[in-house]
């Protein structure tokens, strides 16, 4: 294994309520109508995939472009004092990037993504930060795990990638990549999915030594 890939959202930042909180919001101040799948659905989509989401499947009365701005412009401002990063993901990401090289592969927006490494300091460690607006699809696809590896020179099934989400797990495998699942309690993870993972966490921070 030459190279470590982290998921931000779940994994290193306790953010998937807060995101599902936000985007529920806006549908129903916007004439939306909000389902029983859409939350599992909207986890791991980038951001021009999400924002179609709420206006074509969920009836939202905004064009894509505004839900998007409304949605992402609430989350920076619930970041503006810092994002909710989760205990252990900082000392864990300095940890292994001892030892090898890490990227960021997220579903978050640059500005949120961005605003975590500001917070955390970890900028100058992470060698590589892709959105999934960088790249052609969002996770299930595994378009922004392969842009990660690519960034960092290594070959795709040379990395391990770190997940939280049924999506994201499902991306990484498709991606080639070691699998390590840390799965998010408040969504757990498909089992089915799950079972595919050669390795579950229980918390980030028991990452570094779980890593050859």
């Amino acid at each position: 294994m030459d190279a470590v890939v982290f998921d931000l959202d779940g994994v290193l930042v306790d953010s998937e309520q807060l995101w599902d909180e936000v985007r529920r919001s806006v549908v129903a101040e916007h004439g939306g109508t909000w389902t029983a799948e859409a939350t599992r659905a909207l986890q791991g989509m980038s951001t021009p995939e999400w924002a179609r989401y709420l206006v074509e499947e969920l009836s939202t009365r905004l064009t894509p472009e505004e839900a998007a701005d409304v949605v992402v412009g609430e989350m920076a401002r619930r970041y503006a004092d810092g994002p909710p990063v989760l205990p252990g993901a900082e000392p864990a990401v300095r940890a292994v990037a001892q030892r090898y090289p890490v990227a960021i592969a997220s579903s978050s927006p640059p500005v949120l993504i961005d605003a975590f490494l500001s917070a955390t300091d970890l900028t100058g460690l992470v060698g590589a930060a892709v959105s999934s607006e960088h790249v052609g699809a969002g996770k299930p696809a595994p378009d922004v795990y392969l842009e990660a590896a690519a960034r960092l020179g290594v070959p795709a099934m040379a990395c391990a990638a770190v997940e939280d989400s049924t999506n994201g797990l499902r991306a990484a495998l498709a991606a080639g990549m070691t699998v390590y699942a840390v799965p998010n309690p408040h969504f757990p993870p498909d089992p089915a999915v799950l079972a595919q993972v050669p390795v579950v966490l229980s918390q980030i921070s028991e990452l570094p030594a779980k890593l050859p």
